[in-house]
C-alpha cells in the first residue's frame, strides 16, 4: 500500500508541478497547484524514504525522499510570512541540508573507490553533484538565518529554484528508471532521449523563470 501511494503521490506531483511551471506566477492556480505540490512531494519523500530504508542505509531514494522534503519546505517558507514558525522551519532544515550533504559526500567518496564508480546504482559524481546543490541550499538557509527574510527577486529565486530542483528530484526518480515509465508510456516514450526530455524541460523552465523574475520587487506566489 505505501509503494502504491508513493508512486501515485511522485506522479501527482510532476503534474502539479508542470501546472505551477506553466501557471502565471502569482496567480490562483500558481498558488493552489503549488501548495498541492508540496503536499505531494512530502508525501512522496517521506514515504520513499522509509521504503528505501528497509532496504538500506545507503538506498538512493533516503537521500531522494529527504532532499525532496528539504527543499520543497524552504521554497515555501520562502514566500511565507515570518514568523517563529518559519524561522523553526528554516533552522531544522539547515541541520537536515547539512546531515545529506555530508552524507552525500561519504557516499560519493565510497562510490568513487569502487571498480565502476558507483554505489547502489549513483555514480560518484551524481552524489558529488547533489552534494554541491545541498550545501549551496545549504548556505543559502544561513543566509537567511542570519539576515532575516530576503525580499524581492532574491526571494522571489529562493522560491523558484528550490520549488523546481524538488520537481527535479521526482522527474528524474521517475523518467530515469525505463521500466517504471513503461507502466504508463507507450514504447515511442522509452528511448533515453525521450526520458530525459522531461527533466531537461524542468531546468529550462527554472532558468526561464528565474530570468524573468530578475528584476521584480513583488510578486505573491503563496499565502
Amino acid at each position: 500500500m505505501l509503494l502504491s501511494v508513493h508512486i501515485g503521490a511522485g506522479g501527482l506531483a510532476i503534474v502539479l508541478g508542470a501546472v505551477a511551471l506553466i501557471a502565471a506566477k502569482g496567480g490562483t492556480l500558481h498558488r493552489k497547484s503549488g501548495i498541492l505540490f508540496v503536499y505531494a512531494m512530502l508525501t512522496m519523500g517521506i514515504i520513499g524514504s522509509v521504503l528505501a530504508l528497509r532496504q538500506s542505509l545507503t538506498n538512493a531514494n533516503v537521500l531522494g525522499g529527504f532532499m525532496s522534503a528539504y527543499f520543497v519546505i524552504t521554497a515555501l517558507t520562502a514566500v511565507r510570512p515570518a514568523s517563529v514558525w518559519t524561522r523553526r522551519l528554516n533552522a531544522g532544515a539547515l541541520v537536515v541540508a547539512l546531515a545529506l550533504a555530508s552524507f552525500e559526500i561519504v557516499m560519493g567518496f565510497k562510490a568513487l573507490a569502487t571498480p565502476r564508480g558507483m554505489i547502489n546504482g549513483v555514480p560518484y559524481f551524481m552524489l558529488f553533484f547533489l552534494a554541491t546543490i545541498t550545501m549551496t541550499a545549504a548556505a543559502g538557509d544561513i543566509r537567511v538565518i542570519r539576515s532575516g527574510p530576503l525580499r524581492g527577486a532574491p526571494r522571489l529565486r529562493r522560491h523558484l529554484w528550490r520549488m523546481c530542483f524538488a520537481l527535479f528530484v521526482a522527474a528524474g526518480s521517475f523518467f530515469s528508471i525505463r521500466a517504471r515509465v513503461a507502466r504508463i508510456l507507450p514504447e515511442p516514450f522509452l528511448s533515453g532521449p525521450m526520458r530525459a526530455l522531461p527533466i531537461v524541460l524542468v531546468f529550462l523552465a527554472m532558468f526561464y523563470w528565474l530570468w524573468r523574475v530578475r528584476g521584480k520587487r513583488t510578486l505573491i506566489l503563496a499565502r
